[in-house]
């Protein structure tokens, strides 16, 4: 069976690149009727908190996202919590000990980095193995003065072939792969060791991750040989890339999947949009649906060069999915935005919600993002804040001359309806010989406040 997994560091909310990967994993997952786990990598004790893992879920689940086992719902291969699976780790890190596959190594960072210029290096060259064969008698010495060793995997003299399922196949030469640390001083496992022990003990199928975890691979393949586990098939995928294609970051606008939830995307928009980055179908088409994109998906069509996100066909995207909303669920997920804005300040009637689904429908065509809405609609509820560039260009005063005719129309109006109102000025500006703009343009200022 199919198992994959999406495993977040609770450090922080969650950042499109990583949305791309859980949503990639669950896509592979489904497509192949198979399960997809989430699991909580939380070693890092200082940077990890609750309220970013809580935060985590909830905009997985925003995104449409369910797992099928969890730290929420639990499962067959729990706990799924790294910080609750310690002693798990210690007793595999015990194992390839006593088997010759790990040794104790007492070296600070800073003997390191001596070695290593000493030797005509650079100061973070790596790890020179030098503990590898101490004896009985310096382990003592270590011991006596009060360094806490780490633990350290003896990497064999060997080729590592990766066969990547996007990459294709990549050799890694072990000489440039110096003895590593499974092990930290403080009793916590490293990212490298916990990640291939979970990923053995949950039975992982599949590890979709991103292109700069590649360099990591060798490590874990000879770990999962060390334990005598199965090797999952790895995909690497490619960097998510702001417009000028450079690495995602903070000076590219928003970077989370929270900011965009909080700027008012609908969650099918942002579903949709990132399942495209570096990956498409061969058909020229943009807008599919969640289920569209689980029958469409696999890995073989995901690119190796890197995804642009590009938050302008986002916004279109988020457009195009609000045109095609019903007012009713336009207003219902807007209604933070409404009060916020003081449109709306208590629970709505049946007769003010029908209303105010009526003003969308009428505003759904200009509206990009559910925090616009109060913008587009709140003239329909409340004077209009008069927008003064807008008022200066068209109420003029030909202008006002003009609103002061289409007054008496609309007064002398039988049919109160948007064809109605809409034909009795298209006639009006047949008799008086204006121009369709010269009278829709200063109306819509007089009544929105906006053009």
């Amino acid at each position: 069976m199919v198992r994959v997994r999406f495993a977040p560091s609770p450090t922080g909310y969650l950042h499109i690149g990583n949305a791309r990967t859980a949503l990639f994993n669950y896509l592979f997952a489904r497509k192949n009727k198979g399960r997809f786990i989430l699991r909580i990598e939380d070693t890092d004790i200082e940077r990890s908190s609750k309220e970013y893992e809580v935060a985590l879920m909830e905009d997985l689940k925003w995104i449409g996202l369910e797992w099928d086992e969890g730290p929420d719902i639990g499962g067959e291969f729990g706990p799924y919590r790294q910080m609750d699976r310690l002693e798990i780790y210690r007793d595999m890190a015990e194992k390839l000990s006593k088997e010759g596959k790990a040794y104790r190594c007492y070296c600070t960072r800073e003997e390191i980095e001596r070695r290593n210029i000493e030797a005509g290096k650079n100061a973070s060259a790596g790890y020179d193995n030098r503990c590898r064969n101490l004896t009985q008698k310096e382990i003592e010495t270590y011991e006596r003065v009060g360094r806490k060793p780490v633990l350290r995997f003896i990497v064999p003299e060997k080729n590592i072939a990766v066969d990547d399922l996007i990459r294709g196949n990549v050799v890694f030469e072990s000489e440039h792969i110096p003895d590593f640390v499974i092990m930290k001083s403080d009793g916590l496992p490293t990212f490298h060791f916990a990640v291939v022990v979970d990923d053995m003990m949950m039975k992982i199928s599949h590890v979709i991750r991103g292109e700069d975890h590649l360099s990591n691979t060798p490590k874990h393949i000879l770990l999962f040989e060390a334990l005598n586990a199965p090797i999952p098939q790895f995909a690497h995928m490619s960097m998510t890339l702001g417009p000028d294609r450079t690495r995602l970051s903070k000076r590219h606008g928003a970077t989370s999947v929270r900011a965009y939830k909080e700027a008012g995307y609908l969650p099918e928009a942002f579903f949709n949009y990132i399942a495209l980055l570096g990956w498409g179908t061969t058909e020229s088409q943009d807008i599919f649906s969640k289920n569209e994109l689980i029958e469409a998906f696999s890995l073989e069509r995901c690119q190796k060069s890197s995804a642009v996100f590009d938050p302008e066909k986002l916004l279109w995207m988020n457009g195009y999915y609000i045109r095609k909303a019903s007012p009713k669920r336009i207003l219902t997920l807007s209604m933070p935005f409404l009060k916020a804005a003081g449109i709306v300040d208590k629970n709505l009637s049946e007769k003010e919600s029908q209303y105010l689904e009526k003003a969308i429908s009428l505003e759904q065509e200009k509206i990009k993002l559910l925090k616009d809405v109060p913008y587009h609609i709140g003239f329909f509820v409340k004077e209009p804040d008069y927008e003064e560039d807008a008022v200066n260009k068209y109420l003029t005063e030909k202008g006002r001359n003009v609103l002061s005719q289409v007054l008496d129309v609309l007064e002398g109006c039988e049919e109160w309806t948007v064809a109605g109102i809409e034909g009795r000025i298209r006639k009006f500006c047949e008799e008086k010989g204006y121009k369709g703009s010269e009278v829709f343009h200063p109306l819509r200022v007089a009544v929105s406040g906006k053009t």
